[in-house]
């Protein structure tokens, strides 16, 4: 490889983080910024001038397919020996897998699902199973043990459905109910490799033989167990480089630690950090709309060219907002536009159906992403295949007679974590595994949640459903949760290019019975920034804007109070306090000022200023 080649097309900053020789290192890579084309060259780099041998190479990923986008971008550079690269489950499956049998041990049952388990331990109910199977995983997560869950669950601040003590019986049983049985889930195959890489100086001398360079992506969705393991892999070599942005942490509900990113030179003193300072995916448009949403300075600078404005459309119902949303696609079509161009993303799954159906009913080409990859019927098919010629044989061997195009490029990824596996290894790695790339050559939109929209992007996306109770969800009561629903709805907003368009309802049916909707507070900040760039004309007709319900008394009150407490102070009204901040005032309805502190954009030093006058207009409003 042409190490001049390799750095061909990369931005100063690009350049800079591909090149450098701190060790550790630590890449910040704002939304579009190229994180995976930077790591891939800080790879082939490394490679082509000698500073790391290819073999010896780990990328740590969260996703099957992010790995499989590596390797793919690294055969394209010409490197011709297979890095391995997998998510932290897979390695740490294959590492288990080969110190069982190197030491003449029956390996443990994988537990694809916890619910039968949960039930066998007293969990009579889905929404109990399902709440408890969340706990267990963000206890894990965080290295909380049972008798420990209950104190660690309340400063977490989590309610989950079942009481916390009640899950914490059930946490101990589920535990001893799997060791009964000699059964693993995908969490332990975490903890059991850490325990084997501290306990046996062996087993970890030859990981840290095999893999001796380092490389993770998605550092800010790292939590505690997969750092420790992570460490435990390093020992005490330098030789590690993590990508990350915290502006997209939006795990923590599951136990995830943006900590370990934004932290990263306090644990690693000798090591740098690289800011990647362009964005070449969104317009300047968009990318200030989401800025924006955060409160903050734009962190990257747009290198496309201008757009139109992100547009924001209100309809009556969920039913009315689906059918909005396929006209307007729809005529994006008939404007030339592909239909795989296209995005429609939700806050939760329930969402996404109500548009699949409009879709649906609109003859629209459309797929809803599933991420479990052996759901799949293609992948299904596949591995009756292979599993036909006898579970016992070498991978590699098996593939000579597997043709199958989705199946074969699967097992050469685990071939280069485990060179040696089986067929059956493969079938249980395949169990561990998400979602594989689109399908090329499908031209359908996708609709999916914003989760599962994490590292994708579209020309044009519709942002649906942003509702207050769903944009920030109803249940993010703390403001670590309110901040995290922040910056999940920025990761939806970035997923666009070039178009963006958010709609919300006035009324949404939950079960069997209408609600009123209020649109989320959120999209005050997309529509100041929409504003500020000024409105472009729109790519089609917009559907009819509905009025405006009524504003309540005590929010009218505070906006006034809001109004000419900023021109006292000679500001804009929102650096006051934003819209968000007066519509919690409004619903929480404090009484003291130690209350105010609680509420999202009110921290000491406002509520010192300006808390005794917010109490009195609200107690005002209340009286009149």
């Amino acid at each position: 490889m042409d190490p001049d080649a390799i750095l061909d097309g990369l931005d100063p900053s690009q350049r800079e983080a591909v090149t450098s020789g701190a060790a550790p290192l630590c890449i910040l890579a704002g939304a579009g910024s190229g994180k995976t084309r930077v790591l891939t060259r800080r790879i082939a780099w490394r490679v082509a001038t000698g500073g790391a041998d290819p073999q010896r190479i780990l990328a740590l990923t969260f996703t099957r397919k992010a790995a499989g986008e590596l390797t793919a971008r690294l055969a394209g550079l010409g490197l011709r020996d297979r890095v391995a690269a997998g998510t932290f489950h897979a390695v740490a499956y294959a590492q288990l897998r080969r110190r069982w049998a190197d030491g003449g041990t029956a390996p443990p049952t994988l537990l694809e699902r916890k619910g039968r388990i949960l039930a066998a331990c007293g969990a009579d109910t889905q929404a109990d199973l399902g709440s408890l199977a969340g706990e267990i995983e963000w206890a894990k997560a965080r290295l909380v043990v049972p008798e420990r869950y209950v104190e660690e669950a309340a400063r977490a601040g989590r309610h989950p459905a079942t009481p916390p003590a009640t899950v914490a019986e059930l946490f101990e049983r589920y535990e001893q109910e799997k060791q009964r049985r000699r059964l693993v889930d995908f969490d332990d195959l975490l903890a059991l490799c850490l325990r084997a890489l501290e306990a046996d100086d062996g087993f970890a001398a030859a990981q840290r033989w095999r893999f001796r360079h380092l490389f993770v992506d998605e550092f800010q969705d790292v939590n505690p167990l997969q750092h420790r393991l992570l460490e435990a892999w390093r020992g005490d070599r330098p030789d590690l480089c993590v990508v990350g942005d915290p502006n997209q942490a939006i795990y923590a509900w599951n136990g995830a630690d943006a900590g370990f990113l934004v932290g990263f030179l306090d644990a690693h003193p000798t090591g740098d950090v690289v800011r990647l300072d362009h964005s070449h995916r969104s317009t300047p448009q968009i990318l200030s709309a989401a800025a924006a949403l955060l409160d903050r300075p734009q962190a990257v600078r747009a290198t496309r060219p201008d757009g139109p404005a992100p547009a924001i459309n209100g309809f009556p119902d969920e039913r009315a907002e689906a059918a909005g949303v396929a006209r307007q696609l729809r005529d994006l079509h008939g404007g030339v536009t592909a239909w795989s161009s296209m995005a429609v993303l939700t806050r939760t799954h329930a969402q996404a159906a109500v548009i699949a159906a409009a879709l649906t009913a609109a003859a629209i080409p459309h797929r809803l992403r599933d991420q479990r990859l052996a759901n799949r019927s293609d992948v299904r098919d596949g591995l009756a295949e292979l599993e036909a010629g006898g579970r016992a044989r070498p991978l590699a061997a098996a593939l000579l007679d597997v043709r199958d195009e989705v199946v074969a490029p699967l097992a050469q990824e685990l071939l280069a974590v485990e060179p040696a596996a089986t067929v059956e290894a493969f079938l249980e790695w395949v169990a561990t595994a998400d979602d594989a790339p689109r399908r090329a050559g499908r031209d359908a939109v996708d609709v999916c949640t914003f989760h599962a929209a994490k590292g994708l992007e579209w020309p044009v996306v519709f942002v649906a459903g942003v509702e207050r109770g769903l944009v920030p969800i109803g249940h993010a009561a703390t403001l670590e949760a309110q901040a995290e629903e922040r910056r999940l709805f920025y990761v939806a907003l970035t997923r666009a290019t070039r178009v963006l368009r958010c709609t919300w309802a006035q009324e949404r049916t939950f079960g069997s019975r209408p609600m009123p909707r209020e649109r989320s507070p959120f999209l005050d900040a997309v529509e100041a920034a929409a504003a500020a760039v000024g409105v472009d004309a729109p790519v089609s007709p917009p559907p009819p804007v509905l009025p405006a319900r009524a504003p309540s008394p005590v929010l009218t009150a505070l906006r006034a109070w809001r109004s000419a407490a900023a021109r006292a102070a000679g500001v804009p009204p929102t650096i006051v306090f934003r819209d968000d901040t007066l519509a919690a005032l409004v619903e929480a309805r404090p009484r003291h000022q130690a209350e105010l502190v609680e509420l999202p954009g009110i921290g000491p030093i406002k509520a010192a200023r300006y808390g005794d006058d917010l109490l009195a207009v609200l107690a005002a409003a209340e009286a009149s």
